[in-house]
């Protein structure tokens, strides 16, 4: 039996309305009572006093009423919520080509689990690539470039042999986001710069790719580096950053950095600016970089473990109040030896570059 949207808004109608029935009929009764009964008409304090008492309990159970099922409203709405986010920025599966991995998200509008942050990440024939990334404003605003550059990082990392190419195709993904939003919100048009917010947005993301020899490859629009942890903590560099995209065109040549060698064993800790700048009551920066000392002392370091432990200390230092939002995607490398790459025949195999650190 195929229902119609009609009966099922009418179903739903009539379920809203099903904790005020007994009030409603209880409150006829009393106004009946109260108008047509020749009892209820006599003066006296103690008539009064009863008439008073049933218009009372009338009044309480319509508002229980009221409140029960705009709870049951809220309960739904926001299991919904929950479904969709989890839909865009789903969890990360703990192992991917022999690396570790975990990632979670501290949102700072107040019940959103998703908010300006994005990061994922996919196993591909060309290695496991890594997307983070920061959408200007925060919660639940920006969910909509966020989910236009998930949603494709999701397809360009399986089908671009080359880093620069998943990255054009990002681009692209929240161009047209944006111009469909901007037509969305100014159907007329006509202004050869609009005014609208969607003129200003724009998202900074740092796109990795570890390869089978464990080197990593950076693309980096104006987000902040990353962690290695390895003897220490340590910043990596991620080469020249591009501009954020959505703010400026990319270039024409788009050349991958050579950040680092991970090693069996090491850990690159991937994080959004909101780390770095959250605040406690006194104005002092999150201090990132001790807590990451911190945990390098009590290797070895498991993933899962470090995001609680940074998350949990920036609870700590902020008193639970977050300016930004705040993601974290830790990386550890569990190969057990790092692949030789093959000599092609009757070519000597040499030595690969040394990378930076």
């Amino acid at each position: 039996m195929i229902r119609t949207r009609s009966s099922h808004s009418a179903e739903s109608r009539l379920r809203r309305l099903g904790p005020l029935v007994l009030p409603g009929v209880w409150g006829a009764v009393a106004v009946t009572w109260k108008l047509a009964c020749p009892l209820a008409q006599q003066p006296g304090l103690p008539m009064r006093i009863a008439t008073s008492a049933v218009f009372f309990s009338v009044g309480t159970g319509l508002v229980l009423g009221i409140r029960r099922g705009l709870a049951r409203e809220l309960e739904g709405m926001r299991a919904i919520a929950h479904a969709a986010q989890r839909v865009v920025l789903r969890p990360l599966p703990p192992r991917l080509d022999g690396l570790a991995l975990a990632a979670a998200q501290l949102s700072a509008s107040r019940g959103a689990e998703v908010g300006g942050d994005l990061y994922e990440a996919a196993a591909t024939p060309y290695g496991v690539r890594l997307l983070i990334g920061d959408a200007r404003g925060h919660g639940l605003a920006a969910l909509g470039a966020v989910a236009a550059v998930l949603g494709s990082f999701r397809e360009a990392a399986h089908d671009e042999p080359e880093l620069g190419g998943v990255l054009r195709r990002l681009d692209r993904a929240l161009a047209r986001h944006l111009r469909d939003r901007a037509l969305d919100e100014h159907p007329a048009g006509g202004s050869a710069e609009p005014a609208h917010p969607a003129a200003e947005e724009f998202v900074t993301l740092l796109l990795l790719e570890i390869r089978p020899d464990g080197s990593v490859h950076a693309l980096n629009c104006g987000h902040p580096g990353p962690y290695r942890l390895g003897c220490r903590a340590e910043t990596l560099p991620a080469g020249d950053p591009l501009p954020p995209l959505g703010a400026f065109p990319l270039p024409a040549e788009l050349t991958p950095y050579a950040c680092v060698l991970l090693r069996p064993g090491e850990v690159l800790l991937l994080h959004t600016d909101g780390a770095e700048d959250a605040r406690d009551s006194a104005g002092r920066f999150f201090p990132l970089d001790a807590v990451l000392a911190d945990a390098v002392r009590e290797a070895p370091i498991s993933p899962a473990a470090l995001v609680e432990r940074v998350h949990t200390a920036l609870l700590r230092h902020t008193g639970g109040r977050l300016a930004d939002d705040v993601a974290l995607l830790v990386v550890r490398n569990d190969r057990v030896r790092v692949p030789a790459q093959p000599a092609e025949p009757g070519l000597r195999r040499t030595r690969p570059a040394p990378y930076p650190g």
